[in-house]
């Protein structure tokens, strides 16, 4: 159900004024009112949800449905050099409300990834995590 406390519940179902480009049943996409580049779409969820664990199949399956729609689409109008599509979780997630960015990239836009130090040695134990990840997959049938 949407919350009426929630901003992303709230713009997903268009309570508050947005910049709609696309909506079905499911899911309302948006252009994110702080673009890092013009064409910068959000996609949200009608329901609440907050992380990507919590999305039922169906309205996962929509969401990634409509980003390859919306990455042909960027593509096509602006022609950039790529398209990134990202996601946050916990408290990273700003909105508290599921929501997957899309934006068309230039070469020449500033946009970077920045690794951390790998301050806990991630790469000398990627053998190690390979090995438990597999382990807990097969014990959980998580997929």
């Amino acid at each position: 159900m949407p919350e009426s406390s929630c901003l992303g519940c709230q713009l997903a179902n268009k309570e508050i004024e947005t910049n709609t480009i696309y909506e079905n049943d499911l899911i309302t996409c948006i252009l994110d009112i702080a673009p890092l580049n013009e064409g910068h779409i959000l996609i949200l969820p009608k329901l609440h949800y907050h992380d990507v664990d919590d999305l039922d199949e169906i309205t996962a399956n929509e969401i990634m449905k409509t980003s390859r729609l919306l990455a042909r689409l960027l593509k096509s109008h602006f022609q950039p050099d790529g398209v990134t599509i990202l996601q946050n979780n916990g408290k990273f997630n700003d909105l508290t409300h599921y929501h997957m960015h899309i934006f068309p990239r230039y070469d020449s836009d500033g946009f970077a990834w920045v690794e951390p130090l790998d301050s806990t040695n991630a790469k000398g134990r990627l053998k190690e995590t390979t090995a438990k990840l597999v382990e807990l997959i097969n014990q959980q049938s998580l997929l």
